[in-house]
C-alpha cells in the first residue's frame, strides 16, 4: 500500500507505518503544491492513501471521487507528541480503508 503524509506532519510519523511503503509529500517532490493539484498529482501516481491533518480537505474537495482513501488526524497540534496517541487508531483504520472514503481520527479530551 502507497502512502502519502502531508507535508504539515512530521516525518517521523512513518516509522509508525513501517509495515507499508510510507512517503512523504516533501520527498515525493510535490512540497508546496495546492490542494486541487496535489490530489489530482497522487491520484495520477497511483496513491493508496494520502494522511493529513486539513480537517478542511473533505469541505474544499470532492474527496469521495479520488482514487485514494483520505486519513485526517485531528490532533491538538501537527507536532509529533501530539499525533503519537493516535496512531494506534492509525494503524487500525490503515488495514480498513477504501478509495474514495474520509476516516477521522480524533484525539480524546
Amino acid at each position: 500500500m502507497k502512502i502519502v503524509l502531508d507535508e504539515c506532519l512530521p516525518k517521523g510519523l512513518k516509522r509508525y507505518c513501517s509495515e507499508y511503503d510510507v512517503s512523504t509529500v516533501r520527498e515525493m517532490g510535490w512540497a508546496g503544491i495546492t490542494n486541487g493539484k496535489l490530489l489530482q498529482t497522487m491520484s495520477d501516481a497511483q496513491i493508496d492513501v494520502f494522511i493529513t491533518i486539513d480537517k478542511n480537505l473533505r469541505y474544499q474537495q470532492n474527496v469521495h471521487l479520488l482514487p485514494f482513501a483520505v486519513i485526517v488526524l485531528d490532533a491538538y497540534s501537527n507536532r509529533l507528541p501530539d499525533i503519537l496517541p493516535l496512531v494506534p487508531a492509525l494503524q487500525d483504520a490503515l488495514k480498513n480503508v477504501q478509495q474514495g472514503t474520509v476516516t477521522e481520527i480524533q484525539a480524546h479530551s
